[in-house]
């Protein structure tokens, strides 16, 4: 079995794959990391792991594959993978969260596909029929707008409102005017995407608060970079 580590921004996803289906998954905070081993339902053959959470959190991994006596792969971006090819200008400096996203969404969906991964950022990708990743938009995640609004002005909180088309109080301002933006950056980049069987394949801790406003055929994930990262080991597997 293969543990498989998606390091975001803020959490660590792990997931245990057989080949077949997963036999447990989870997340922790980052400082929390030392507590997977006793998580895992059965000790791997091997890590994956895909961090974009900086070198700290590389040490940590490399501490937990070494405690476990596993070989440890970094997951990385390259110029194509399961049936899709990386539009990037440097596909190296695509951020491997987001080909692994990319590459989940491909396995679950052969059609013309925006894929959001909205967490401490918002990634919003736009995957044509042919499974070319045309580019794709970053921008600050819910909370983060939230918390920027506060900390970079003089009268703002770090608003706890609801989402209304005509907000009338300034909490429910904010959080609408995060939401708005966020929705109508998703809108603006399915334009760029046709045909009857567009699907936005939607992943992250923010999803939910997504989810309710968005017009467009929607498939939510539980964690779409793990996804991908099963998806990469079957193709591994395959070419061995």
């Amino acid at each position: 079995m293969i543990l498989c580590l998606d390091a975001g921004n803020t959490r660590l996803k792990w997931g245990l794959w057989d080949g077949q289906a997963w036999q447990g998954s989870g997340v922790l905070a980052h400082a929390e990391s030392g507590q997977l081993m006793d998580a895992l339902p059965a000790r791997p053959s091997r890590v994956l792991a895909c961090n974009v959470a900086g070198e700290p959190v590389a040490a940590r991994i490399e501490a937990l594959a070494a405690s476990l006596s596993v070989p440890l792969d970094w997951f990385r971006s390259s110029s194509a993978a399961g049936g899709v090819s990386n539009g990037y200008d440097n596909p190296a400096q695509l951020g491997a969260d987001r080909w692994a996203a990319l590459i989940g969404a491909r396995s679950l969906h052969d059609g013309p596909a925006l894929v959001v991964m909205a967490g401490t950022a918002t990634t919003i990708d736009v995957l044509d029929a042919n499974g070319v990743f045309r580019g794709g938009l970053i921008l600050p995640g819910l909370a983060l707008m939230r918390q920027a609004l506060a900390r970079n002005t003089a009268g703002l909180p770090v608003a706890h409102g609801v989402y209304r088309e005509l907000p009338t109080n300034t909490d429910d301002a904010i959080v609408s005017g995060c939401l708005a933006a966020t929705l109508g950056a998703i809108e603006r980049m399915a334009r760029h995407l046709q045909g009857a069987d567009l699907l936005c394949l939607i992943s992250g801790g923010a999803a939910e608060a997504l989810l309710p406003h968005l017009q467009l055929p929607l498939s939510c994930v539980d964690n779409l970079v793990l996804t991908g990262l099963a998806r990469a080991i079957t193709l591994d597997r395959e070419h061995i």
